[in-house]
């Protein structure tokens, strides 16, 4: 028996960093169980080319990573989501769209590693920093029971994920 695929909507402001790496960790770590997608309520247009790096050194294709609306995933022709995560404070404030299927949503907030001013290698380290806070979360999430959980089980553990320390 095939194990169902599970959709996840990472969603973060301008989808051009932190959602995409979340998007790219998701679908390498979750070995098949998951197809992630990523969008952002007020998209740059754009692809952070340090965040393309990160999704590289996962071996995930980069093609045709781009930085989307969230629009897209709210039509009745969209892919319905599983599960709908934000990764950066404003996106989780704001008023999303109604999501087909009522997704289970949780809030996993991250430092903005675009933010970070200065040279190539210090944007890079913020990068590499926020990557690896993003792995042990997924990592952790990837592995849940999911198939075994009630949906009140599934939203409570999403919400720890959110919550447990970013370990570098």
């Amino acid at each position: 028996m095939t194990e169902r695929t599970y959709n996840v909507l990472i969603l973060c402001t301008g989808n051009s960093a932190r959602s995409i790496m979340a998007e790219a960790l998701i679908n390498t770590m979750g070995q098949g169980r998951f197809h992630a997608y990523s969008a952002g309520s007020h998209p740059t247009g754009k692809v952070n080319p340090f965040a393309i790096e990160k999704a590289q050194s996962v071996n995930y294709p980069t093609d045709n990573l781009r930085s989307k609306s969230w629009d897209e995933f709210a039509t009745p022709e969209a892919p319905q989501m599983d599960f709908i995560i934000t990764v950066c404070d404003n996106a989780a404030g704001e008023i999303c769209p109604v999501w087909p299927g009522q997704p289970i949503s949780a809030h996993w907030g991250f430092e903005d590693p675009a933010a970070v001013q200065g040279t190539d290698d210090e944007k890079r380290k913020a990068f590499d920093l926020t990557f690896r806070h993003m792995t042990n979360r997924v990592r952790v999430f990837v592995s849940l029971p999911l198939k075994m959980l009630d949906q009140a089980a599934i939203k409570h553990e999403l919400s720890n994920i959110g919550k447990t320390e970013q370990q570098a």
